[in-house]
Order: C-alpha cells, then sequence, then structure tokens
C-alpha cells in the first residue's frame, strides 16, 4: 500500500519528479542568506535570529532560492520539507524544488509537513545514523497524492483557518506555562537566598553519564516515563532499572537549565547533566532551580551549558538540617500546584499538537472531505507557520 492510503477516486497521483522541477541556479552572490528552518521555513539569517555558520566566501557557489520554492535540508526527514518565504541564496548540498502548474505551493506545504508525508522521507535516506539524510534521487520517484486544483484551494483555505486557531490556542497556554514556571522561580528564590553562607556547587555535587536520555520516543510508549523540568519535556526514560536518586539538568536547547528529580543511575551528558550528591536531595534540586542554570549557556548556535559551568557556580546555602528541611517542606506544598496546574497545561498542548497534526494527515490525504466547508475570511489569517515540527 502507498504512503498515503486509500484516495478520493477524484484525486489523481503524480510521480514527485513530474511534479516539481529542480532548481540549481547559482550565481548571485548579492542575494540573502538563507536559513531552511523546520519551525519558520525558508527565510533570512536575521529573521531566523540563532546563531548559524555563515558562508562568508565563494557566495557565487551557493543555490538561488525563490519564493514559493520548497528546500530539503539536510535533516528534513525529521521535520519535512521547507517553504521558501523570500528570495536568497542557500547552501548547494540542499536540493531546490520548484512546484509545476499541477500543485499549489500551500497544498504541497502542509502534505510535506504531514505525518505519513515524513514517514515517507524516512523510507528516503541516505548515510548512516546521525549522517542521515533525504536522498532526492530516491524521493522523486515516489507518487504524491494530487486533488483537483480548485480542491487544493479549498485545503489550503480550510488548514488556514483550522491550523492558525489551534496554533493560537498552543501559543496561549505555552505563555501560561511560561508564567507559571516564572512563578515557580520567584517562589524559590525568595525561600533560598537568605541563607547563612555562599558555597560553590562543586562541592555539593558531582557530574555523571551513561545512557542517554532520550526525546525521540512516542509518548503513547508504554515502557517509558516522560521528564519533566521547568515546565517542559525534557525527554523520557525506561521505568525498568530505576535506583539511586539523581538530578537532571536539561544541557542542550530549548531545555538548557531545566531541573527535575529523577529515580535513575545513569544518563548522557550528550543532551543532560546528570547530578549525583550525598547532600539533601530535594533542597538541592530547589538550590539548582533557583540559579537560573540557562544564563550559563555557551555562546553556540544553540543554548548549551558544561558541567563546570555548573560546578562553579556559587549558591546560597545552609549547613542547618533543619532549616533545609522547612525550605523543603514549604516549597514542596507550594509548587505542587504550580507543578499540576503546568503539567495539566502540558497535556493540553501535547493533545492540541496530536489533534493538529491527525486533521492535516487526513485532509491532504483526502479522509477529510473540505470542498464546500465555509471558511471564515476573517479567521484565515494564514499565520500557520510557527510551531511546525511534527508532535513526538
Amino acid at each position: 500500500m502507498e504512503w498515503y492510503g486509500t484516495l478520493p477516486e477524484r484525486w489523481e497521483t503524480r510521480k514527485i519528479k513530474y511534479t516539481f522541477s529542480e532548481r540549481v541556479e547559482k550565481g548571485f552572490p548579492d542575494e540573502p542568506l538563507l536559513v531552511a528552518s523546520q519551525n519558520m521555513g525558508v527565510v533570512p539569517k536575521l529573521v531566523y535570529g540563532s546563531r548559524t555558520v555563515e558562508a562568508m566566501k565563494d557566495l557565487h557557489n551557493l543555490k538561488l532560492v525563490c519564493v514559493g520554492d520548497f528546500v530539503i535540508s539536510l535533516r528534513s526527514f525529521q521535520g519535512g520539507l521547507e517553504y521558501a518565504y523570500y528570495k536568497g541564496i542557500i547552501s548547494p548540498a540542499y536540493t531546490v524544488m520548484i512546484p509545476n502548474k499541477h500543485i499549489a505551493s500551500g497544498y504541497f506545504r502542509y502534505l510535506a509537513k504531514s505525518s505519513p508525508f515524513i514517514e515517507l522521507l524516512k523510507m528516503c535516506v541516505t548515510g548512516i545514523r546521525e549522517g542521515q539524510n533525504v536522498d532526492y534521487s530516491k524521493l522523486k520517484n515516489h507518487q504524491i497524492p494530487l486533488p483537483p486544483r480548485s480542491e487544493q484551494d479549498a485545503i489550503v483555505r480550510y488548514l488556514d483557518w483550522k491550523v492558525s486557531g489551534v496554533n493560537r490556542l498552543i501559543a496561549a497556554k505555552r505563555r501560561q506555562v511560561e508564567m507559571l514556571t516564572e512563578m515557580k522561580r520567584a517562589v524559590v528564590n525568595e525561600a533560598v537566598k537568605n541563607q547563612a553562607g555562599i558555597i560553590k556547587f562543586k562541592y555539593l555535587l558531582r557530574v555523571k553519564s551513561g545512557d542517554a536520555l532520550t526525546n525521540d520516543i512516542l509518548s503513547t510508549d508504554e515502557t517509558l516515563n516522560p521528564v519533566y523540568g521547568g515546565g517542559k519535556l525534557i525527554g523520557y526514560y525506561p521505568k525498568t532499572n530505576a535506583s539511586a536518586d539523581n538530578i537532571i539538568i536539561g544541557r542542550v536547547g530549548a531545555n538548557c537549565g531545566c531541573v527535575t528529580k529523577l529515580n535513575k543511575d545513569s544518563w548522557a551528558t550528550d543532551n543532560a547533566l546528570i547530578v549525583q550528591t550525598e547532600e539533601n536531595v530535594a533542597y538541592l534540586v530547589y538550590l539548582l532551580m533557583s540559579a537560573e542554570l540557562n544564563k550559563l549557556n555557551e555562546a553556540n548556535a544553540q543554548p548549551l551549558i558544561t558541567g563546570s559551568k555548573v560546578l562553579n557556580y556559587e549558591t546560597p546555602y545552609t549547613l542547618d538540617i533543619i532549616k533545609q528541611q522547612k525550605i523543603v517542606a514549604h516549597l514542596d506544598k507550594v509548587c505542587y500546584n504550580i507543578d499540576s496546574a503546568t503539567d495539566k497545561l502540558n497535556v493540553e498542548v501535547a493533545l492540541l499538537g496530536e489533534y493538529r497534526t491527525r486533521l492535516i494527515a487526513d485532509v491532504v490525504t483526502g479522509k477529510i472531505d473540505v470542498r464546500g466547508v465555509d471558511v471564515p475570511v476573517a479567521d484565515c489569517t494564514g499565520e500557520v507557520e510557527e510551531d511546525w515540527v511534527v508532535e513526538e
């Protein structure tokens, strides 16, 4: 069976190589440098904002990208092909696809981000392990569903309307999570700041490495438990083999500086710092939370903190065990309600993401017929690019 399943009889299928042509134009050194981002599409580096490796010479060898093109970036199978919102130049290692008259750019933009299509991309890779990239010579020979052009336009209007609404809900709930996270940080800071002395973390803890903490697993896997820290999902850990009390610190990216306690005897330092201590673990968790470790990140393309940075950070500390226990009891009580509300919002965000993913997949493969649906013009803003990455 093809990856898209059964299609409506009125739909056609067509190989990608007959639906797109490849753009290989070079010699435009004055055009802006572009970035292919799973969250923002293909945009200028200045719009993208984060630091990236930037070409400083031989710009005439970079490929031209025009508005409406699609770019296969090096690891597109993880999040779909990217739509170009700007004209510019990009690495010659990328494949630039030009849609022909048979396919609407908006329709393929949704199709390329649908979960069935991303499963197809995973079958069209070359290389091994972390070096896997989409091989266009394989991908171009696969069929894609092709509704009548008028229905493609109807699909775009409908999904622009629905997806933008879901994205607004997700954004609102994430803002609430951020507010709760900030509230918790303020509560913790207030409770621990007035201590008898100052001490470096290296005298209270040690960092250990081991098996990798993964965030590339379906949350429905019953052998795994989610790990949250700072109101964010850090990853998943196996339910079995739990033993010593450890503290997990998110080390890379959006999870940088998130702190949580976890029963697991070993984790890897590539995406988490694993803290072990003979001190009061609960008290130390709150001290680490108050340290705002995300501010220790190195100046890289994405946030990154090192064990040495954490170990050399100075924190308020008291040797009075009774006082430690009182602080922990107070914060446990106050933070419980904050954490409960945060967990509820995180679940709601995950469910909305799953609904969005399912809706897009069903509409672009004809499982849901949107012809004749009255789309409110005022609600169809087209603001659908935010948070495009398919949910784990």
